[in-house]
């Protein structure tokens, strides 16, 4: 089936030809660049059927290749009976749940490693948290002056942050 943009473009070019045509026997360059525009429309309108007919006997060729396909497909499935294809179903399935079960086990493990090392970070940062807390103290029992000192700037560097914000 030809497509109607091949009939109109070549109507449309047809009369780009006639009008380019006229337009040089009179002299009118407009009616010529016209026409030559309406001609060069008509050939990208006809090339553009031409391009939607390829498109539709390609798409018809893989739809009868595809159904064709499909046929041998069934028929040999047919071929194959009823309890063959049964007992495949069956190994497929068994094959699934061994994968699912491996997996499993893999995630298990994956997590259970991983809550281990969760539990040593713990402990050796609680561990850190206790010593430092211990030098700290040491530290302001040995210079008591000077830690006061520093926690009054720190303390005045705060409530100079805080009152800055609210400006």
């Amino acid at each position: 089936m030809v497509d109607t943009n091949r009939i109109t473009g070549a109507a449309r070019e047809l009369g780009g030809k006639v009008q380019g045509a006229f337009g040089d026997l009179t002299g009118s360059r407009r009616d010529s660049v016209e026409g030559r525009a309406r001609e060069a429309a008509g050939q990208a309108e006809t090339l553009y059927g031409q391009a939607k007919d390829t498109v539709r006997d390609a798409a018809d060729h893989v739809a009868d290749a595809a159904r064709d396909i499909g046929g041998r497909v069934r028929d040999a499935v047919d071929d194959l009976g009823a309890d063959d294809v049964e007992a495949r179903a069956r190994r497929a399935q068994g094959a699934v749940e061994d994968q699912y079960a491996r997996a499993e086990r893999g995630v298990r493990h994956a997590a259970e490693e991983a809550y281990d090392y969760a539990e040593d970070v713990y402990a050796r940062g609680s561990h850190a948290l206790r010593r430092g807390t211990r030098e700290v103290g040491q530290q302001v029992a040995e210079y008591p002056l000077a830690s006061l000192l520093i926690a009054g700037i720190a303390g005045f560097g705060l409530g100079l942050l805080v009152s800055a914000r609210r400006d």
